[in-house]
């Protein structure tokens, strides 16, 4: 007896360690799978692999690059009209499973930028040190997008590139180093070891050639961008924009600059003359000026000298130094763990934007959305997507409602929603979804109150399902949000003539036939060229099938409409549709056409009077004399470069189109606020 009882407390305590084991290790197993996190700061959102903290220092870098963008550009409120998400993975191993493809292999920058039209990804290697500053670049020319007015392309890419030589440390803020030299240190480490000499060249190398561009024929360059990529960036246009901008910048002349393209933008005049008057000074004495200034920065200099060294250093020597606009600990954020599924499925999402992860990624979210336990409604949501691209809306939609069972209140589903339906009435086919299509719009709307390209899709809408006054709002709040995007303000002209205000069309459209894009330029030709007959028989010129095949689509878009039910179209069919109904049982009134020309003027608004609305008075101080200008429904006027026409404007830099007479001194067309 003693022996069996001895045996069996020895089974009990061998049984009882080994389950202690298993205890102990059950978390060094969950430690093996990836822990996600999800940060989210006042105007970014970090999903990473890397913790928490990781997480919220790569978020507060972001709020600096934006709180200097603000400072340099003397700019307190910003927009960012289209949302931005940043994925930052801990591993150089999955960074590079779904990075682009160049020479056969994955990229090996620290980060790379994906833009769309719903938003644009931010993804970082937090393998390699400081990744974020990868993405300066192309952050510069995204606060340019929906900020600045637009401008010729040597500054944006001379800004863009002055702003990827900040650098954030703990305690101080480093900028105008040659952005160039940063990646060429560690390229001439690694060609030294081989043996081989590097034929990139940073920008001071480039600059200290002889011969430089001259200004003219710098202003009228192009920059190469191919599939919305920008090509090399060691090339003599690069380099001289950046010092150019360098000079600008730090010679406090950025309001001379602005002078300068208000002159050739807007007002046509040639560069030499625009130059003159801008900057006080002819354009061989700029061109001097910014040579003689670019000789000065012996730090560049040293810093190149430094990079084709021995040893070279793995920094730039500092030209500049300031204090930081806003301290890591200052950033306010919170963090949300995520799921490794739902996880898997946001990466996948961003991997189909890559034409050559699409595949592998579609892949892999089919498998998630076949396991009940891996299945989300990002998975299917990003699935939608791809079929969306390739024009299957059919199984869009079922993909999205799927979504919907799972999670009703994300908005990239409502949005989903909107772009299945805009993307299914396509070559002339019916329109699906539309009743519900507003309602979606409005819900992501609130999320993103800024999102440009949501509202340019509630004005198709509204436009389509009738609303005619609410799709012209809607629109000019697309322009507004996001003033260089000219296919948003050829969608407004087209608006516009679509419900028959000719006056408002014709001045967008003759700013829009001088565009740099041939497409843009030879689309507002044509709707030019098609008003007079559009006016006189209210139809564009066509062979008759198109123009019954048009009727045929129109007459089914409004009868889906007019089945549905009212509570779900929201404001799609708008409160003025059933006005413009009516409208059609009666014969339509000639007008005769207006032919005033529209005049242009540069002034200054003194006042608006609002008293008697939709009607307002403008009055406009230019050229010592004032003028009031009448505008029919200021809701309707197209407002660019501002928030949208206001009633208290007063003292506010203006250019205005307008038509001499009328009910008074003349009748308002539209506003670009300077």
């Amino acid at each position: 007896m003693p022996c069996r009882h001895f045996s069996f407390r020895f089974r009990l305590l061998i049984s009882s360690l080994f389950l202690l084991c298993l205890v102990g290790v059950q978390p060094a197993l969950a430690a093996d799978q990836p822990q996600w996190v999800r940060i989210s700061s006042d105007h970014f959102i970090v999903l990473t692999d890397a913790g928490e903290k990781k997480g919220h220092e790569i978020a507060a870098r972001f709020e600096q690059m934006r709180a200097m963008y603000g400072a340099l550009m003397g700019q307190h409120k910003l927009r960012m009209s289209e949302p931005l998400e940043i994925i930052a993975f801990k591993s150089d191993k999955d960074y590079s499973q779904v990075a682009p493809m160049r020479n056969g292999g994955p990229i090996t920058d620290s980060a790379f930028v994906l833009p769309g039209d719903d938003r644009i990804f931010i993804v970082l290697n937090l393998f390699q040190p400081d990744s974020w500053r990868g993405a300066e670049h192309q952050m510069a020319h995204y606060f340019l997008n929906y900020n600045y007015p637009p401008t010729q392309p040597w500054f944006d890419e001379g800004f863009a590139e002055y702003f990827a030589s900040i650098n954030f440390t703990s305690s101080k803020t480093e900028i105008g180093t040659d952005p160039e030299l940063i990646p060429l240190y560690q390229t001439n480490v690694v060609s030294q070891q081989a043996g081989l000499s590097s034929a990139l060249k940073s920008y001071t190398e480039i600059l200290s050639a002889p011969v430089w561009l001259t200004l003219p024929d710098l202003f009228a360059m192009k920059n190469r961008v191919v599939n919305g990529m920008e090509g090399t960036h060691n090339t003599l246009f690069y380099a001289e924009s950046w010092m150019l901008v360098h000079y600008l910048i730090n010679q406090h002349k950025l309001g001379e600059t602005g002078t300068y393209f208000d002159l050739v933008e807007n007002q046509q005049m040639p560069v030499e003359q625009a130059v003159q008057q801008a900057f006080g000074m002819g354009v061989a004495q700029l061109d001097k000026a910014v040579k003689d200034y670019f000789r000065s920065l012996r730090l560049l200099m040293d810093a190149m000298y430094a990079s084709k060294s021995p040893n070279p250093p793995l920094t730039a020597n500092v030209v500049y130094t300031l204090p930081l606009p806003l301290e890591v600990d200052d950033v306010g954020s919170s963090s949300k763990e995520i799921p490794l599924p739902e996880a898997q499925a946001l990466v996948n999402e961003m991997a189909l934007r890559i034409p050559e992860r699409r595949a592998q990624a579609v892949q892999q979210l089919q498998q998630l959305v076949g396991d009940p336990k891996t299945e989300t409604a990002v998975a299917h949501r990003a699935l939608a997507w791809a079929h969306i691209q390739k024009g299957e809306t059919a199984a869009a939609f079922e993909e999205l409602n799927a979504a919907l069972d799972i999670n009703p209140n994300d908005s990239w589903v409502r949005f989903g929603l909107a772009q299945a339906s805009y993307h299914s009435g396509e070559n002339g086919a019916r329109v699906q979804g539309l009743a519900n299509t507003s309602h979606s719009l409005q819900a992501v709307i609130e999320e993103y109150p800024d999102f440009a390209e949501a509202y340019a899709m509630l004005g198709w809408a509204r436009l389509v399902g009738g609303g005619t006054n609410s799709a012209i709002e809607a629109m000019i709040t697309a322009v507004q949000l996001s003033p260089r995007n000219e296919s948003y303000q050829l969608r407004l002209a087209q608006t516009y003539t679509a419900t028959k205000k000719w006056d408002e069309a014709t001045a967008v459209l003759e700013r829009l036939k001088l565009s740099p894009d041939p497409k843009i330029a030879s689309a507002a030709k044509k709707e030019l060229n098609d008003m007079p007959f559009l006016k006189k028989f209210g139809v564009p010129p066509q062979d008759e099938t198109s123009h019954r095949e048009s009727i045929t689509a129109n007459t089914q878009q409004r009868e889906e409409v007019s089945d549905a039910p009212k509570e779900a179209s929201g404001d799609a069919t708008g409160d003025d549709a059933g006005d413009e109904k009516k409208d059609e049982t009666k014969p339509a009134a000639v007008v005769p056409p207006d032919k005033r020309p529209v005049q242009f003027l540069k002034g200054t608004v003194v006042s608006v009077d609002c008293s008697q609305p939709p009607v307002a008075v403008v009055t406009v101080l230019a050229g010592g004399k004032t003028l009031k200008l009448r505008a029919a429904d200021y809701k309707a006027v197209a407002v660019l470069g501002g928030d949208g026409f206001s009633c208290q404007w007063k003292d506010l830099a203006v250019n205005i189109n307008y038509k001499r007479g009328g009910k008074a001194d003349g009748d308002l067309v539209s506003i670009e606020v300077r």
